[in-house]
């Protein structure tokens, strides 16, 4: 499974140094905000091995992303199939990064690549590209603005695993390699 660089990022597989800061981001709320409840380490650890067996049995997933330069761990980013049970198909590109990492656009250099990787002939060479989110997280949509995603209502669904609440509402954005995914 080969990595994936950009010019400051390289997405990878997960290594045990990373265990740690990846607990401490799952740890914290406002990383946590859009998601649901925080993490406990077990949760942390048994979700990075399951990212890690994703890479390792298709070649592709949630990549762990660290900064060329320093080599720090600042969180993951890449692509997994839809849930079974959503009402449409797909697969979705995501990205989640410790607080300290936010405003560098690392976000959205990482799923540039991921995006990359899954329109390319060599990679996966899939015809669209999903995107999934609380529609409260406006972050997230920026970065799927940025990519040149667009918004496709037809697909947003509530979550009913969520409570009622800003965590219930979920938006889908969409990309097809046609779409200038940014410079």
């Amino acid at each position: 499974m080969p990595d994936l660089r950009t010019e400051r990022l390289v997405l990878r597989s997960w290594r045990p140094s990373d265990l740690a800061p990846w607990a401490a981001m799952n740890a914290d709320p406002e990383v946590r905000e859009h998601l649901g409840a925080i993490l406990t380490r077990e949760q942390s650890e048994a979700s990075a091995a399951r990212f890690q067996t994703g890479l390792d049995e298709r070649g592709w997933g949630w990549w762990a992303v660290e900064v060329t330069g320093t080599g720090e761990f600042i969180g993951f980013a890449g692509l997994d199939p839809v849930e079974d049970d959503m009402a449409f198909e797909g697969v979705e590109a995501g990205w989640r990064l410790a607080r300290s990492a936010w405003g560098h656009g690392y976000a959205t250099e990482a799923a540039r690549a991921v995006v990359a990787h899954a329109f390319d002939e060599k990679g996966l060479g899939l015809e669209e590209v999903l995107a999934i989110t609380t529609a409260t997280n406006l972050r997230s949509q920026a970065v799927m603005r940025r990519l040149g995603m667009t918004h496709d209502p037809d697909r947003d669904f509530d979550d009913l695993t969520v409570p009622e609440g800003p965590l219930r509402r979920n938006v889908v954005w969409g990309l097809r390699p046609q779409t200038p995914y940014g410079p």
